[in-house]
């Protein structure tokens, strides 16, 4: 090779280096902490109603020491809700639900509804982060277990949340009637969509319906819109985690579309379009602490009257 080729070859594996160590310095040490809020307006209450204000926080992944994380989604209690919308993988760790009771303390007493994702029930474990690119992860037959009845205890008796795994329920919140109904995780298969309909059509008329998901699959999504939902919200995602600058997310780890895998959208079926909302979390697992092009979230709507 001619020295002034090889100058060339070098400098472009120096230049591809750089850009790649750089790019792993700010998805490890710089965006995961830069926690977003965002903010939407949704036109989907019956005329004559008081705008109600919901916040969907989804994915915590908590770990104990992770007080920067803690801080910031205590202080999303100062954005006043009237309703909370939890859409799971709350711990992820064993001592977990120590640093989420730091994080969701200040939320007593707003009204919420959650639902769980598997990192609620199993620890995470290292896996090769190129094998999502083969589909959906699968379980491993050994996992470590969580609390989760002590995080269900913490969420409905302590924080007041309805439990909506596979169940339905009525309540108000900030002068709104609402039913909402959801499901344990989809990715697990852990979704029982036929015990919904006779739920749902026992609960009293409403001023807005939700439904509720960890993992947002196609057939989740379908089921709700045929329930008649008003708005979807699910987790799951984390948004691809991580994302090519112009292109999105190269990933969701389930079947819904890459170009739907975070944020707000719509969702179509059965003659019927209505919002939906796919966070991308909060958090991470602690065995990929890493994003890019994609800030950990939480999401701030405020529904007004048709």
């Amino acid at each position: 090779m001619p020295p002034r080729t090889a100058r060339a070859a070098l400098t472009t594996l120096g230049v591809v280096g750089a850009a790649g160590v750089g790019a792993a310095v700010w998805g490890i040490g710089i965006e995961r902490y830069l926690f977003t809020t965002r903010h939407h307006t949704l036109r989907v209450l019956p005329a004559g109603s008081a705008p109600l204000r919901v916040l969907h926080v989804s994915d915590t992944h908590m770990a104990p020491w992770q007080h920067r994380k803690q801080r910031w989604i205590a202080q999303l209690a100062e954005l006043e809700p009237d309703l909370i919308v939890n859409t799971g993988d709350n711990i992820g760790h064993a001592d977990g639900l120590d640093g989420l009771r730091a994080a969701f303390d200040p939320f007593r007493g707003i009204p919420g509804v959650f639902v769980h994702g598997s990192n609620d029930h199993s620890a995470p474990s290292p896996r090769n982060p190129l094998r999502y690119f083969t589909g959906p992860s699968q379980a491993r037959p050994k996992e470590q277990p969580l609390d989760v009845d002590g995080l269900n205890r913490y969420l409905t008796d302590e924080l007041g949340w309805h439990d909506l795994n596979n169940s339905a329920t009525s309540m108000d919140a900030g002068g709104v009637r609402i039913d909402a109904f959801g499901v344990n995780d989809a990715h697990r298969h852990w979704d029982d969509l036929e015990a919904l309909p006779p739920l749902v059509a026992a609960l009293p008329e409403a001023d807005l319906r939700l439904g509720v998901t960890h993992a947002p699959y196609r057939r989740v999504l379908d089921a709700f819109t045929d329930l008649d939902a008003d708005m979807i919200f699910a987790g799951h995602t984390h948004g691809g985690q991580v994302r090519v600058p112009g292109i999105g997310a190269l990933v969701a780890n389930c079947d819904i579309p890459l170009r739907q895998a975070r944020g707000l959208s719509e969702w179509s079926h059965g003659g019927r379009t209505l919002p939906l909302n796919v966070s991308a979390g909060i958090g991470h697992s602690i065995y990929a602490p890493v994003r890019f092009a994609c800030r950990p979230e939480a999401t701030f709507f405020t529904l007004l009257a048709r």
